[in-house]
């Protein structure tokens, strides 16, 4: 079952799919972030811009958990780190490899944040890119 979005909502998606629509939705609702604050605070919290690493962030769970609730974390950031991954690939239009894990979730990053800091980047751009990524992840095996 699709995970409904909702900026103030506790669920958490735990597929890359999911949290690929999720942040989508979650940029349309609040709109981007750009220029040399970027990383600066906004795009941590559920309610404010945000570029969009910091949407997957917040689709994954970045400020939204509610205490006295049990989420399967591990599961959930498996899936966020193949979330970044099939977003980088989609953007790059190729797999971004590296030698070690970190390395790897590094490199997605990088090219996550270079592809967002492009002048003129719309929330429409963004969305785009997370549900074309959303697309593959319903076809990956992880």
């Amino acid at each position: 079952m699709p995970i409904r979005y909702s900026p103030e909502s506790i669920v958490i998606a735990d597929t890359p799919a999911d949290i690929l629509e999720w942040a989508a939705h979650h940029i349309e609702h609040v709109g981007i972030n750009q220029g040399p604050r970027l990383f600066a605070g906004p795009g941590r919290t559920a309610l404010l811009p945000c570029w969009p690493r910091g949407a997957l962030e917040v689709a994954a769970g970045e400020g939204r958990g509610a205490a006295g609730r049990t989420y399967d974390w591990p599961r959930i950031n498996h899936a966020r780190d193949k979330a970044f991954a099939l977003l980088a690939e989609t953007l790059t239009g190729h797999p971004v490899d590296a030698a070690d894990p970190a390395a790897a979730k590094d490199a997605h990053c990088d090219v996550i944040d270079q592809w967002s800091a492009e002048p003129g980047r719309t929330v429409a751009d963004a969305a785009r890119a997370f549900r074309e990524a959303a697309v593959r992840a319903d076809h990956a095996l992880f």
